[in-house]
């Protein structure tokens, strides 16, 4: 599972052979969040309030690198890092 970024502590990973909508999870000790990228909400699982805000304030900042990300994953490429 390719890490993409490293938010407030929290990786950012996609996982190959994933299923629509686009998302990405968001991984924070023993906390999973899968976020949907066009929407920014959460799919499913949850991390702590702050690192929650941290990571959607992110990922609307980032949401055309994200979408880049899932593209590269579903063609089976390695994704670029995204950057602050």
């Amino acid at each position: 599972m390719p890490v993409v970024a490293i938010v407030d502590g929290v990786k950012i990973e996609f996982y190959p052979d994933e299923h629509p909508p686009p998302h990405f999870h968001a991984r924070f000790a023993e906390f999973i969040a899968q976020i949907e990228i066009r929407t920014n909400k959460v799919l499913r699982g949850s991390l702590p309030p702050a690192k929650l805000n941290r990571v959607l304030s992110w990922a609307a900042r980032h949401q055309p690198e994200l979408m880049n990300a899932w593209t590269a994953v579903e063609e089976l490429r390695k994704p670029e890092k995204i950057n602050d």
